[in-house]
């Protein structure tokens, strides 16, 4: 208003007046809302949408349950949404998640659209008696129900059966660079510095974190010639870890170990992203399987092409064997064939959404084969060079309905919960050691607003924009 009488010195001094927090919770909630509005719409307009669940304990050790929902229209766009967030501050049974997830999908319009459901594979989520699988069942709500596709991977590279060759490189590290430790970890990047190392230091490792393992295996490797030199000179006590460094044993361990690490760890980020198709992620997996077996042929005939930190540890010693760490990759094979058992029931689906041209038609579905005649016929898609969703795109929806109904539920089944695990990063710094007194409702606004990939009319509340 001052600016509007021309009193801009007057209208400057009021924009140094800060908002009120209660403004700012406020304003914040607004924008919640409306993306919730959005989201809203969305499901109702939308062709199915399927939903992913994940139950983490925030930084005041209270259970927080949130559910995702993936939505698909008919020009086959996808949306990604947080639907709701839940404090479950008593249990955390089947029967608690159960009855979250009905009141959030209830208020956004009911199970009817619902295609599948993808959980982190806790007990309480995947039990069929009395966990939340059990009590969809008993609601007949019968969709596939997964097991986060990423999980599963983590889950199979834990089966690689040597512990401790991790154990001695943890150890290791900590000793150089743990808790209390500065001085040490000044003289060994003081030592990284005058040998003119590759890196500048090592890595911690979580096991919390996948991806960590690798790259704290990576530096380790590399730096270990320099590792042995400052344990050697600077540390006392340390003549067992000096001699595992010395080992040869331990050494072509820590080398394999660190190649079959290195290629789970690009299967673990090919598997990450938001927005992949159910196709896509399992395609990964299967590229993965035939690795295996080709680094299983290729050790057979001690083949180091694929194993670079094998081949130069065999390289310094001279006739160095790796045949014998056959048997971890068939083992690693094994789990992984073992595993992913709900996914094969989405195999034939893969297969047709793959390949629509040449797929078998009296295999397929008997509703669709009809639609599957014409479209094999069609000049205009057999010539086609688009593949995956923008192939199905192309699809008339008065000549293929039932394709296209098909190939939309298909695209809107979440494979991995990796879009809960996002948000729980967002979640960590925001409700943080200092602001752990932020209230559910508050925290929920937030988190929605955090995680929200919907543009916002800001204008509405804010016209000085």
């Amino acid at each position: 208003m001052a600016e509007a009488f021309n009193e801009n010195k007057v209208g400057n001094k009021f924009q140094t007046v800060p908002l009120s927090k209660q403004t700012v919770t406020r304003r914040l909630e607004d924008v919640s809302n409306q993306i919730s509005n959005n989201v809203k719409d969305i499901i109702a307009n939308c062709s199915h949408f399927s939903i992913a669940l994940d139950e983490s304990t925030d930084v005041s050790d209270t259970n927080q349950l949130l559910i995702f929902v993936r939505a698909i229209k008919e020009d086959f766009t996808i949306f990604e949404e947080l639907l709701e967030m839940f404090s479950l501050h008593s249990t955390t049974r089947g029967v608690d998640i159960c009855n979250a997830v009905k009141s959030a999908v209830e208020e956004f319009g009911g199970f009817e659209k619902l295609s599948s459901v993808v959980t982190d594979g806790a007990k309480s989520m995947t039990g069929t008696i009395s966990g939340f699988v059990g009590f969809l069942r008993q609601n007949q709500i019968t969709v596939p129900t997964l097991h986060c596709i990423i999980h599963q991977e983590a889950l199979c590279a834990k089966s690689i059966k040597l512990p401790t060759t991790m154990a001695t490189v943890t150890k290791i590290t900590n000793l150089i660079r743990g808790g209390n430790r500065l001085l040490i970890h000044i003289q060994f990047l003081a030592l990284l510095e005058e040998m003119d190392s590759a890196y500048g230091d090592l890595l911690l490792h979580t096991e919390v974190r996948w991806l960590s393992r690798g790259k704290c295996l990576v530096r380790f490797f590399e730096l270990r010639h320099e590792i042995a030199t400052f344990l050697r000179e600077e540390v006392t006590n340390s003549a067992e870890l000096q001699n595992d460094l010395e080992d040869v044993e331990f050494l072509r361990n820590l080398a394999f170990l660190t190649d079959i690490t290195q290629h789970l760890n690009v299967l673990n980020l090919q598997l990450q992203g938001k927005k992949q198709t159910i196709c896509q992620m399992v395609g990964f997996v299967d590229s993965f399987r035939k690795k295996l077996h080709l680094f299983k042929s290729a050790l057979d005939k001690n083949n180091l092409l694929h194993f670079p930190c094998c081949r130069k540890l065999s390289e310094e010693e001279e006739g160095l064997e790796f045949r014998d760490y056959t048997e971890i990759i068939e083992d690693l094979s094994s789990e992984f064939d073992r595993r992913f058992n709900d996914f094969e029931s989405f195999r034939p689906d893969i297969s047709l959404f793959s390949n629509p041209i040449h797929c078998d038609i009296e295999s397929q579905p008997g509703h669709l084969q009809l639609e599957l005649c014409e479209l094999q016929c069609d000049p205009s898609l057999n010539t086609s060079q688009v593949t995956g969703i923008d192939f199905w795109k192309l699809l008339s929806p008065e000549r293929y309905p039932l394709l296209r109904n098909w190939a939309l539920k298909l695209c809107s089944v979440f494979a991995s919960t990796y879009i809960c695990e996002t948000a729980f990063s967002s979640l960590k710094h925001v409700k943080s050691k200092k602001r752990n007194r932020l209230s559910y409702v508050v925290l929920s606004h937030i988190l929605r607003v955090a995680t929200s990939q919907l543009e916002v009319d800001l204008y509405h509340w804010f016209p000085v924009l």
